[in-house]
Formats: structure tokens, C-alpha cells, sequence
């Protein structure tokens, strides 16, 4: 007890030794380094209270839009920039590549991807099974919608026809979707009249009409991401693999990621305050919760804590498994991107963002972040695995469904969105750890300096302890005496 005593009063003393040191010029440092997260933080603030104390008014469908219109120019900003930044960087980060280490990584992201989501899966089914939200009667859910019936086929064809796009251009706006339409059969059959007639064996040939559902091409808006992912995967690959011939196309992209970053810098000065409308807006629109109550209550209750276990307790401890790393140090320099995913509700949204606050604030290597989270916005949804199947189960429930353990098993549908981005947030910097000797060996070919990315890789912190200013400090200090 004496020792812990004491090993606690040693760290109490550090701590005040190092509050006592902090400078005005460390705190002005902290606040401009910080800037961007503190407005957001600071808007997500002012519009929880902004909408709450808007609720009363009772405005209306339009009032509420026009209120909102503010986070509706962010959202569209934002959404202007998903497509060129995600061609740009996933041919710059594969063209970076020789086709043995993007081989390698990308066997690596997609076990990632594979076993988080079955991670978020698994805990969607414990969750409703422990809490049961559906238990009790299903009038309080009112009419219900009828439901499009997809085959299980066409839906998987589809995911297949997407990948390989026959129009890059309408790629950018549509998606091929497999849409039924109904079809009239005729059947000739031979009916024995003996059957209604004992005294006359002749036979009557009749036509019968039937209506089938057949599948024929669709298409649905919004963007085809699988497609292009697909697409300036290969085209990278092959501009790397061009050597000389194919660096004036590496240029080419690569200037245009760099003058979309740009970009992206200048829409995080406005996004504090399109997330602070956006935010109240929603608020402002929301049923009243102290109404919702019962089966829906519970349901949403469930949903939460299997998000807040996955994001918090999950995904950080496999961080930390793999990489020794403090996870929350990462997840610290994410802040920015995590309230926008609150905001914006899209992982393709919350892209440019997500693109800033890694390379900037985490330090990962472009190559990764180019090729991960373009991908990982595509194909990995772990909120959203986590969601659909506790949603299946739950619907079960409340239809008085027993399932059994195989069905249960056999389901994969697919705060979410905010899950989303910090699972592939998380699998960059994973990627990046595992790749880290692939990457050197690709700088040394190249001629690069890993020294200097070495010293320029610093773990973000949330405050700045060690600054210019204090060093300063000390060196004059040690060479007075």
C-alpha cells in the first residue's frame, strides 16, 4: 500500500510539474493546432441545445428545411468531392505500388474487413438475444410497408455486374440493379375427359394463361463506388507497372489528389458550421422520444449499445493487440472525422475529412490511406453489419418468430455511419503496421529517405507538451549552466 501511495504521489507531481510548465505560447499552440476539432466539437455543442430549444415552436416540414439548409450546402460540398478524390487517390496509392505489396495489403485490409464485420455481426445477435427488445405485441408498429422481394441471386449477380461498369460515365450517377417484371405464360395441356365423363373416353387439348415475375436490367441512382474502386485498382496497377511511360499519368492524379485535399482544407473552415445545422435540424424533426417507449424504445436502446461496444471496446482493443499502440491517441486525431460521420450520416461524405485527419493528424502513409479507406467507405460497413442483423432478429421478435441457431447463424445483412468510419479509420492504421516493411522496401528502391518519414511520424496528441517553445527553453537552460 506504502509503494502505490507513493507511485501515485510521483505521478501527481508530474502531472502538476507539467500543467505549471504550460506557457502561454503552449496553450496558443494547442488552440491553433486543435482549431478545427474545437469548432466541431464546439457546433455539435450549440446545436444540440439550438435544436432542443427550437422543438417547442412546432415548425414545420418547410421551416425545418430551410433552417437546415445551411448543413444541406456541406453535405453537397463534401458529396462533390467523393468522386474525383476517390479515382484520384486509389490510382495514385496503387500506381505507388508494385502488385506484391498492394497483393499483400490488400489480402490484409480484406481480412480485416472480413473479421470485423463478423466481430460487428456477432454482437448485433448477442445483444438482441440478452435484451429482447421485440418481446410484447407488434400493433404498436401500425401498417406495414410492403417490402420489394429481391432473389437472393439477382442480388449477387448485381454486386458482380457493378464491379465491371460498361460506362464509366454513367458509373458516376447510376448503379445496374435488377428490377421484375411480369410476364404472361401460356401452357397447353391434355386433359382426359374421362374423368367427368364415364360414357365418352375422348381427350380435350386446353390453354392455360399464367402471370411469372422475370428479372430484366434496372438501374437506380447514385453513385456505382464498387465499380470505379474496381476500376482505378486495375488502372493504377497498370500505370505502375508502366515505369517511365506511365508517369505522366502518376503526375496527373497525383496533382489532382493533391488539389482536392486542398480543397477538403478549405471545406473543414465551413463544416462546424454545416454539422451545427445539420445537427438541430434533426433534432427539430425527430418524433418525440418519451413517445416512442415500448418495442421501438427498446430496439433503439439495443442498437446503441451494440455500436458504443463494437467502437469503443472493440475495435480499439484489436488496435492495440496488433499495432502496442495507445488506441485512443489514434482515435483522438480522428475527432474531426467521427462528429462529421455524426453529422452527415455517409461514409462517402465523411471521406475528404477522414483523408485529412489521418495523413495530417495520424501521419499515415498516403500509399495506405489512398488505397484503404477508399475501399473500406465501399465494402466495409461494420455498424451497419452490426445494425441489419440485430434489425433481422428483432423483427422476428416482434412476429413471434423462434429462430434456431443455424438461421440465426446464416444472417449477414449489412450512432452507425460514425462506426463505419472509425472501423475503417482503425484498418488504415492497422494495414499500415502490418505493410510498414513493404513500405520501407519501396522507399529505398524509390530513393527515398525513410529516416526523415520516421522523424516526421509523430503520434497525434491532443495537447502539445513537448513544443518548439519549451524545447527552446531547455536547450538555453542547459547551455547557461
Amino acid at each position: 500500500m506504502q509503494r502505490i501511495r507513493e507511485s501515485i504521489h510521483i505521478r501527481t507531481m508530474k502531472a502538476k510539474r507539467k500543467v505549471e510548465e504550460i506557457s502561454k505560447e503552449d496553450v496558443q499552440a494547442f488552440l491553433k493546432k486543435n482549431a478545427f476539432v474545437l469548432f466541431t466539437v464546439g457546433a455539435v455543442v450549440i446545436g444540440i441545445v439550438l435544436g432542443f430549444a427550437l422543438r417547442p415552436y412546432k415548425m414545420t416540414y418547410r421551416e425545418v428545411k430551410y433552417f437546415s439548409f445551411p448543413g444541406e450546402l456541406l453535405m453537397r460540398m463534401l458529396q462533390m468531392l467523393v468522386l474525383p478524390l476517390l479515382i484520384s487517390s486509389l490510382i495514385t496509392g496503387m500506381a505507388a505500388l508494385d502488385s506484391k505489396a498492394s497483393g499483400k495489403m490488400g489480402m490484409r485490409a480484406v481480412i480485416y474487413y472480413m473479421t470485423t464485420t463478423f466481430i460487428a455481426v456477432f454482437i448485433g445477435i448477442i445483444i438482441v438475444l440478452i435484451i429482447h427488445p421485440g418481446k410484447g405485441s407488434k400493433d404498436e408498429f401500425g401498417k406495414q410497408q410492403t417490402i420489394e422481394q429481391v432473389s437472393p441471386a439477382d442480388a449477387f449477380l448485381d454486386l458482380i455486374r457493378n464491379m465491371f461498369p460498361p460506362n464509366l460515365v454513367q458509373a458516376c450517377t447510376q448503379q445496374f440493379k435488377t428490377k421484375y417484371a411480369k410476364r404472361v405464360v401460356h401452357v397447353t395441356v391434355t386433359v382426359n375427359d374421362t374423368l367427368f365423363n364415364s360414357t365418352n373416353g375422348t381427350q380435350e387439348v386446353m390453354e392455360i394463361s399464367r402471370e411469372e415475375m422475370i428479372p430484366v436490367p434496372g438501374q437506380v441512382n447514385g453513385v456505382n463506388a464498387l465499380g470505379l474502386v474496381v476500376f482505378s485498382m486495375c488502372f493504377g496497377l497498370i500505370i505502375g507497372n508502366m515505369k517511365e511511360q506511365g508517369q505522366l499519368l502518376r503526375d496527373f492524379f497525383d496533382s489532382l489528389n493533391e488539389a482536392i485535399m486542398r480543397l477538403v482544407a478549405i471545406i473543414m473552415w465551413y463544416a462546424p458550421i454545416g454539422i451545427l445545422f445539420l445537427i438541430a435540424g434533426k433534432i427539430v424533426e425527430m418524433d418525440d422520444l418519451t413517445q416512442m417507449g415500448g418495442q421501438l424504445g427498446m430496439y433503439t436502446i439495443t442498437v446503441i449499445i451494440g455500436l458504443m461496444i463494437h467502437a469503443i471496446l472493440i475495435l480499439p482493443t484489436l488496435y492495440f493487440v496488433i499495432t502496442r499502440q495507445n488506441p485512443f491517441i489514434f482515435i483522438a486525431g480522428l475527432l474531426q472525422a467521427l462528429i462529421t460521420a455524426l453529422g452527415t450520416s455517409s461514409s462517402s461524405a465523411t471521406l475528404p475529412v477522414t483523408f485529412k485527419c489521418l495523413e495530417e493528424n495520424n501521419r499515415i502513409d498516403k500509399r495506405i490511406t489512398r488505397f484503404v479507406l477508399p475501399v473500406g467507405a465501399t465494402i466495409n460497413m461494420d455498424g451497419t453489419a452490426l445494425y441489419e442483423a440485430l434489425a433481422a432478429i428483432f423483427i422476428a421478435q416482434v412476429n413471434n418468430m423462434e429462430m434456431n441457431f443455424g438461421q440465426i447463424i446464416t444472417i449477414r445483412d449489412r450512432l452507425r455511419t460514425t462506426t463505419n468510419v472509425l472501423g475503417d479509420s482503425i484498418g488504415a492504421g492497422i494495414v499500415e503496421f502490418l505493410s510498414r516493411h513493404e513500405l520501407r522496401s519501396k522507399d529505398v528502391e524509390m530513393g527515398n529517405s525513410v529516416l526523415e518519414e520516421k522523424e516526421r511520424k509523430k503520434p497525434y496528441k491532443l495537447i502539445s507538451q513537448d513544443s518548439d517553445f519549451e524545447n527552446d527553453k531547455r536547450a538555453h537552460s542547459e547551455s547557461n549552466m
